[in-house]
């Protein structure tokens, strides 16, 4: 796969049938950044889709040509939505995938009441979502492995 930009991609609501799929997609896609395979176990359970996923919060898929290419899930509570996931397809990194799916989170945030999104960012993947206009907000203990801490990013809606 090239990267082309977003040309041919589309944006869907994830189905049950594919979240064994798009779980492994999230892990491809965080082994960008150089982890080992027990640290990739460590994530596994917090990187899985659940049906209940599907039923609690927004999971749009992005596709081009009828593959899958990126995953993302927002959850909103009130007036405060968190970006749970945002991965793509290694062969498609920086060719838009990841904006367009950050766009179409923060649109169903906001129509879901939400007034600030908050994301406990991969270190790898925190400057994204500065570009993407989120500012520092401190850290937050890892869900995955005990003793590491995460940039927390929050952006205004």
């Amino acid at each position: 796969m090239t990267r082309q930009g977003n040309v041919g991609v589309r944006l869907r609501r994830a189905q049950p049938l594919e979240l064994a799929a798009l779980s492994d997609l999230c892990l491809r896609s965080k082994a960008i950044w150089g982890y080992d395979a027990a640290f990739l176990r460590a994530c596994r359970a917090e990187l899985t889709l659940t049906p209940r996923d599907l039923e609690v919060s927004h999971v749009p898929v992005a596709e081009c040509a009828g593959t899958i290419v990126g995953v993302a899930q927002v959850s909103v509570t009130a007036a405060e939505a968190s970006l749970d996931k945002l991965f793509v397809e290694p062969a498609a990194i920086r060719g838009g995938t990841g904006r367009r799916l950050f766009e179409w989170c923060i649109e169903a945030a906001r129509a879901d009441g939400a007034r600030t999104l908050v994301i406990e960012a991969d270190p790898g993947a925190a400057p994204f979502y500065r570009r993407m206009g989120a500012r520092d907000a401190g850290l937050v203990p890892s869900g995955s492995v005990p003793g590491r801490v995460l940039p927390l990013l929050k952006l205004d809606l």
